[in-house]
């Protein structure tokens, strides 16, 4: 116990200096618990407030699908150029070492695989997410889909675990064959998302009226990379999602699938937090890789 004499009186309070909380301005995490906050902040930027994730959990229902043949080798050196890998449990305990500072969002919903209907899917245990460290769950939501109740359930049920354990969900649109990526399909899809309790949402881009998109989700919007395209089609695909409001991308086959992985990695990362155009972000991808 301090002694109740001999006390120096209180007396800098910088009455005059506005408190600050610090940390990246994310949408909607007002209100949020501390813990939810902390994870948010390890994964987006404090100084641009924008992510790059790197994705390699295609894996769960493609298999080895190509760039992921030997995780080990084609993705573990990329990882120190992400904000934020997503990938599923057993890759994470069984490839990527333990030593890892980058944030993990854990692909927290399994099921189904390509030679079947997709999406028909179960979660994974919260007690596993927590153990391995999860900065976020992400499990699939599939709106306009036969599975579409199941899955917002999985979605709503996260939610929970959200609340009670402070990991944010992130809510991952799925985008049927037979569905429009359109901005009425993506406003629909995200605003679900956002309303049964996603703390962030990743959808998909379209080129018309995907700032409609951002501005009716009151989460923060992420967009996917989806199909390879060629390197410049990827980094336009970046910087127009960046412009029309999402604060991030998190692209997987763009990346590990490009010609050089680790030069598109880098330029994506200048197109995310730096704001690099399209034309210059190719030329930095072309500069790397002939070094």
């Amino acid at each position: 116990m301090a002694d109740a004499e001999g006390n120096i009186e209180a007396k800098n309070y910088a009455v005059d200096v506005a408190a600050k909380n610090g940390g990246p301005n994310v949408k909607g995490a007002e209100n949020l618990d501390w813990g939810v906050k902390a994870r948010l902040w390890r994964i987006f930027d404090t100084a641009s407030g924008n992510t790059l994730m790197l994705a390699f959990d295609h894996g769960y229902i493609m298999g080895p699908t190509s760039g992921l043949e030997r995780i080990d080798l084609s993705i573990v050196p990329l990882i120190k150029y992400a904000d934020c890998i997503m990938c599923t449990r057993g890759v994470l305990r069984s490839v990527i070492p333990p030593s890892c500072k980058t944030p993990v969002a854990l692909r927290f919903s399994a099921g189904s695989t390509i030679l079947t209907e997709l999406n028909d899917e179960t979660l994974v245990g919260i007690e596993d997410a927590i153990k391995l460290d999860a900065a976020a769950i992400a499990p699939m939501v599939a709106i306009g889909s036969e599975f579409e109740a199941k899955t917002i359930a999985n979605l709503a049920r996260c939610a929970d675990f959200t609340a009670k354990y402070g990991i944010p969900t992130l809510g991952v649109t799925a985008v049927g064959k037979n569905l429009a990526r359109d901005a009425r399909y993506l406003g629909l899809a995200t605003r679900v998302c956002a309303e049964n309790g996603a703390t962030f949402v990743k959808t998909y881009y379209c080129d018309e009226g995907f700032e409609r998109v951002v501005a009716g989700c009151p989460v923060p919007i992420v967009v996917a990379g989806g199909k390879k395209l060629p390197e410049n089609e990827a980094l336009e695909l970046a910087y127009k999602a960046i412009s029309s409001g999402a604060r991030g991308v998190d692209m997987g086959r763009n990346i590990f699938q490009s010609e050089n992985p680790e030069a598109m990695i880098q330029a994506v990362g200048a197109v995310v937090h730096r704001g690099m155009k399209p034309a210059e972000a190719f030329e930095l991808y072309r500069d790397l890789s002939a070094r």
